[in-house]
């Protein structure tokens, strides 16, 4: 893609989340509202307890799965997490991290990190902060995290190489990513590969699984472990109706790890 096709894909993705953060409900095609219907949060792999642990209005309904079961997250770690959104992740992880630990929270929409940062200040949770930016070029030092979480959203940057980069310089020597997205598992019909809806929706920016092997190879990470959950497409077949979407794409756990920590 050339660099103009990328930011306007970026302009579209913001502008649409911006709409869901005003609103306060998903988009739609990457979740039923998980505030009107619970369950279908629980169906993704989050706890009733989880669900309860955060602020009202934290959990929009907008991922694909839970990073958190993945993620071994440890009291005292730091934490970062990409696409943060209304700040739902954040909140679990800073439970999880303790008060010496801190979670940051990054997201390119204002109006997803001023609904996080709210959402804080009404959970009165101090270990966390949100901060505005591209998940492409993080605001956030070299090798601060010891986790990187993401839910369903590294499927919707023209760059995923990129991604990949700067998340391997932000994260300390052995430290791991924990990430849910959605992954493809067929190729993608040209018409939808072109809808700017359905690249918003979580389907048409989808990489292949070993599209997504190959880039982490390639940044520098080991321990490589990438699980398709095929049941997935139960819910993905409600995400962009019409579209066939449960036909190729699922969602997918993917880990990995930088080399250079303590044996």
């Amino acid at each position: 893609m050339t660099k103009s096709n990328n930011d306007h894909i970026r302009q579209h993705v913001r502008d649409r989340y911006a709409g869901i953060a005003k609103s306060g409900g998903s988009c739609g095609c990457c979740q039923p509202d998980a505030l009107l219907n619970p369950d279908t949060s629980v169906q993704i792999g989050y706890s009733r307890e989880e669900l309860a642990a955060a602020p009202e209005g934290a959990n929009m309904g907008l991922g694909c799965g839970n990073p958190q079961a993945i993620a071994a997250l440890q009291p005292g770690e730091t934490v970062v997490d990409l696409g943060c959104g209304g700040g739902f992740d954040c909140f679990l992880a800073a439970r999880r991290v303790g008060k010496n630990g801190r979670v940051i929270g990054v997201d390119m929409t204002p109006e997803m990190v001023h609904k996080a940062r709210g959402n804080a200040a009404k959970g009165k949770i101090k270990n966390v902060d949100f901060r505005l930016g591209e998940i492409e070029h993080l605001p956030v030092a070299n090798a601060t995290a010891d986790v990187i979480l993401s839910n369903c959203v590294i499927n919707l940057s023209p760059d995923k190489s990129q991604v990949f980069a700067d998340a391997f310089r932000v994260l300390k020597p052995g430290g791991r990513l924990a990430i849910s997205d959605v992954v493809a598992i067929a190729p993608i019909p040209a018409k939808v590969k072109k809808n700017l809806q359905a690249h918003s929706g979580c389907i048409a920016g989808s990489a292949s699984v070993s599209q997504t092997k190959r880039m982490l190879k390639k940044t520098g990470f080991s321990k490589i472990r990438i699980r398709v959950n095929e049941q997935s497409k139960t819910f993905i077949k409600d995400w962009f109706p019409g579209s066939g979407a449960e036909k190729y794409i699922r969602s997918a756990t993917i880990e990995a790890v930088k080399n250079g920590g303590k044996p």
